[in-house]
């Protein structure tokens, strides 16, 4: 239950927990897991639980997992996506195979019924080697045994005292453990009696196996007297900035990006906005060339990466599944990999030849707050070292945690976003707008007013305002400008002009009041930094919006934090 309370940020729809008696009995639910304690099975020492995302299927108790087999000899529950499940299940009822639910998953339950083999491990492997697309199953059976298998998607062991623990992530088990086993892609875990054996699915050879130390001393995941953790963790943001500037920054990474013929930087949704400002600072202050990937998007680069680039890729999990599929594919054709991960034991960071970690503690609230100021932080950092003012960026990181304490700990700044949030909540369309430094600001404002309030929010390019965006700006549309005492003040101020002249109500975020703002969200001046330091009032604000629609601000509808599929 503990553990997936704590693994719950990867999906809440429906979550079951599978336990082995006198014989494997099942309980499963719809919803979140939240503060529910009580469960109706019998107490055991053996067993495995899931919290769903649903991909196939309705959020239904049937539809969660652990699904049974026939003769209920097993049960099984799978992070991922079978992509050939349609003729695999068409085969399966032509067989005469019955399914009780929508799911894919069921259909690895019946395909491993389907083996002719002489024991489960034998069948679990056969079935698992039939299966497209990127998954981790595991298998309780009724004689004690819990086999899991990988590909793709991630799969953790954690050993302590003869207690053994499977998972998704370390974070899950971080209280209990001491050593982990990362499990690579093509392995099968075969656990029974406290003995731990690993083999390769394929050749079904027994593989010897390491456990390493991970170091969990930032794993307590506790509120610790916020109202929720999306605002705890925004308020974790000096913590995190200082937790970068203590990085040990390798020089042969700062010579790899010196000597690169090619850098990229990639990621999705937020992760993603975060690539795109850290190639920013790295153009700006390290004068090298970068372009920006959206993961899921890239095969039109598929034939261009060569083995003299170089990709960084920030990420909160190190597990999303779209951005590991295009370093899994460039890996291979000998592309550098630079990572910044903030779990430790990631898939992301075992493959990369450069492995940075934010060190931030848990962020348990779906909405990316302090990993996305963290992740600009590093970037910002890493091109002042290019620029061979080191000092200087940590002096500017210092100055800027400092402004950020100053900012959360004044009342009359979250009185003023209280009362923004409510006139923007009456709002059918927010926009946002800005340019140069604050350009992923806004986007990322838009993420998150979008993922907390459900409101339709739009990042636009203050320099292409009057090229689209200003045809759906009229009377009572709200319009925030982010604007810092740099190079393009004067043109986001002219397209203030321009939204206002057409009947907007503008709402300011800039360290400088302006006439024409209707608003005005006052933030310290912070230099070159001063891009990270107006997240913070964006990420309040939706929080604040997200508060007074009464949403479930860490757990909102149909997205998940980690999303290992694709």
């Amino acid at each position: 239950m503990e553990g997936l309370k704590r693994l719950e940020y990867r999906g809440y729809d429906s979550w079951g927990i599978a336990i082995l008696a006198d014989q494997i009995q099942v309980d499963k639910k719809v919803g979140a897991i939240g503060n529910f304690d009580y469960i109706n099975l019998p107490k055991s020492n053996i067993g495995i639980g899931h919290t769903r995302w649903a991909t196939h299927g309705g959020i239904t108790q049937t539809n969660a997992h652990p699904h049974f087999s026939s003769d209920k000899s097993f049960c099984l529950a799978q992070n991922g996506i079978v992509e050939n499940y349609a003729p695999l299940k068409k085969d399966l009822i032509k067989k005469g195979y019955k399914f009780q639910t929508e799911t894919d998953t069921e259909v690895i339950v019946r395909l491993i019924e389907d083996q002719k083999e002489d024991n489960l491990v034998k069948a679990v492997r056969a079935a698992f080697l039939k299966l497209e697309g990127r998954n981790t199953i595991i298998v309780l059976s009724k004689d004690g045994q819990i086999i899991a298998c990988r590909n793709g998607s991630p799969l953790v062991v954690g050993v302590n005292n003869g207690e053994i623990y499977l998972s998704s992530d370390t974070l899950s088990f971080a209280p209990y453990v001491e050593k982990v086993l990362v499990v690579d892609n093509g392995q099968m875990v075969v656990s029974q009696d406290n003995n731990l054996k690993l083999y390769n699915i394929k050749s079904g050879k027994k593989l010897n196996y390491k456990l390493e130390k991970i170091d969990f001393k930032s794993s307590k995941v506790d509120k610790e007297g916020y109202d929720h953790f999306m605002i705890k963790e925004i308020s974790e943001s000096p913590y995190v900035i200082r937790q970068v500037i203590n990085q040990q920054i390798d020089d042969s990474f700062i010579q790899q990006l010196k000597i690169s013929k090619n850098i990229y930087t990639i990621g999705s949704g937020t992760a993603g906005l975060a690539a795109s400002q850290i190639a920013f600072y790295l153009r700006l202050y390290g004068t090298v060339r970068v372009q920006t990937l959206t993961a899921a998007d890239v095969a039109d680069f598929s034939r261009l990466f060569e083995k003299e680039d170089l990709i960084i890729a920030p990420s909160q999990s190190g597990e999303t599944a779209d951005v590991l599929e295009v370093l899994e594919e460039v890996k291979k054709r000998g592309v550098k990999i630079a990572s910044y991960v903030n779990m430790p034991g990631s898939t992301m960071t075992r493959f990369s030849d450069y492995k940075f970690m934010s060190q931030a503690g848990p962020e348990i609230c779906v909405l990316s707050t302090k990993i996305f100021t963290s992740q600009i932080a590093w970037g910002y950092l890493i091109s002042k070292i290019l620029q061979d003012r080191y000092q200087e960026g940590v002096k500017n990181l210092n100055k800027l945690a400092e402004e950020i304490e100053k900012y959360l700990a004044t009342e009359s700044n979250h009185q003023l976003l209280k009362k923004l949030a409510k006139i923007l909540t009456k709002s059918k369309d927010v926009f946002l707008m800005a340019k140069f430094q604050n350009l992923n600001i806004v986007k990322e404002g838009m993420v998150k007013i979008i993922e907390g309030s459900y409101i339709h929010a739009h990042g636009i390019p203050a320099g292409d305002l009057k090229h689209y965006a200003i045809t759906l700006i009229e009377k009572g549309v709200p319009v925030i400008a982010v604007l810092s005492e740099d190079i393009e003040k004067d043109d986001v101020i002219n397209a203030v002009n321009e939204v206002k002249a057409r009947g907007a109500t503008v709402i300011g975020l800039s360290p400088t009041a302006h006439e024409k703002y209707d608003f005005y969200i006052p933030v310290p001046d912070t230099g070159e930094t001063s891009a990270i330091m107006n997240i913070i009032p964006l990420q309040v604000l939706a929080y604040y919006m997200a508060i007074s629609l009464c949403h479930n601000v860490d757990k909102p509808r149909n997205i998940a934090k980690s999303v290992t599929v694709k």
